[in-house]
């Protein structure tokens, strides 16, 4: 599986430390760990023990506090980039709220430079070929106006590094109504849209980030199979799901990965997509994420391919940049199959 060319276009730089730098960096900045052995804190960081999706999200709070300097978060991008090159990633949209690391000073336009320099140094120095890009979330808790403020800042980014915008967070009781001036703003600004919804909530927060949102990806989109009309809705104009299986069995909204209807919106023909969502808090890379879910859902050489492929056929990049890499991918599946 580490061979498969992939594209990964759902994963939370925040939630993807490596977790001896997290040693590191709370040693830099006075932030009580847990535990300060790397392996151990690892272990410590992987959501075993969630019950929901606000709980798996609690994890958030001691990664956030030690990325609170250009540095850290440079670091942090780097690593993830390179860690990800190396299992045979092509391609990567990392998102973030950078709003989240301003606490000590910082600008969110320095957080997302100090970001993008960790990304652009990272696929230079990388041995194996990687692009990358960013997506910015607004987060569905806070008030509008902070939506907007993430809006304005990843429309600035537009066309140096920043593709897309996003809306995650809490979801049940977070309506994304509150949010679509932000997503106007985004929209004529060009970036890709894409809306964590149908997890925590049901499939009226799919309708909503697709009405209201702009919505041409969907973040998780699990729940979806609630409302066969919606269902074919999405299936007819193809909107992409970025579906992050070992998470939804971590926030409970699946059993196993053997319930998860991933499988089903496959054979329903609709694009789907698969990712890690968080590195380090679902404790999975993506290699493994695919094969955990192939084997669980007994899918054929056929079906993997038909899943990779659609990570690069959806990527916010322009139609000539999504044309190259496809080529390229195509060659290298085909070489696999074989």
């Amino acid at each position: 599986m580490r061979r498969v060319p992939k594209a990964e276009l759902h994963v939370h730089l925040d939630g993807s430390l490596r977790p001896a730098t997290m040693v590191d960096l709370a040693r830099d900045h006075d932030v009580l760990l847990p535990v300060t052995d790397p392996e151990e804190l690892g272990e410590a960081m992987v959501a075993h023990d969630s019950t929901d999706l606000e709980s798996y999200l609690k994890r958030f709070a001691l990664t956030v506090s030690v990325m609170q300097t250009e540095a850290a978060l440079e670091r942090i991008a780097y690593e993830l980039l390179l860690d990800a090159a190396e299992e045979g990633t092509r391609y990567m949209e990392v998102r973030f709220a950078p709003l989240l690391n301003t606490e000590r000073g910082l600008s969110n336009a320095e957080v997302l430079d100090a970001a993008l320099r960790g990304l652009r140094a990272a696929e230079a120095d990388s041995p194996w070929e990687i692009r990358a890009n960013l997506i910015v979330c607004a987060l569905r808790n806070l008030p509008s106006v902070r939506s907007l403020e993430m809006a304005r800042v990843a429309a600035d980014f537009a066309g140096r590094g920043v593709v897309g915008f996003d809306l995650a967070g809490g979801e049940s009781g977070n309506s994304a109504h509150r949010h679509v001036e932000a997503f106007d703003l985004a929209r004529d600004a060009g970036l890709g849209i894409t809306v964590h919804a149908g997890e925590a909530a049901g499939p009226e927060s799919i309708r909503t980030a697709l009405d209201l949102c702009h919505a041409m990806r969907i973040g998780h989109g699990t729940r979806l199979r609630e409302d066969p009309e919606l269902l074919a809705e999405i299936r007819d104009r193809q909107i992409p799901l970025e579906v992050c299986p070992t998470s939804n069995v971590q926030t409970r909204v699946v059993d196993t990965l053997a319930d998860h209807p991933v499988g089903q919106y496959l054979e329903a023909g609709i694009p789907v997509t698969v990712s890690t969502d968080n590195r380090l808090i679902s404790g999975v890379d993506l290699s493994t994420e695919l094969l955990l879910t192939s084997a669980a859902q007994g899918w054929s050489w056929t079906d993997l391919a038909q899943v990779v492929r659609a990570g690069f056929e959806h990527a916010f990049l322009p139609e000539d940049d999504r044309t190259a890499l496809l080529t390229a991918v195509d060659r290298e599946l085909e070489a696999l199959g074989d």
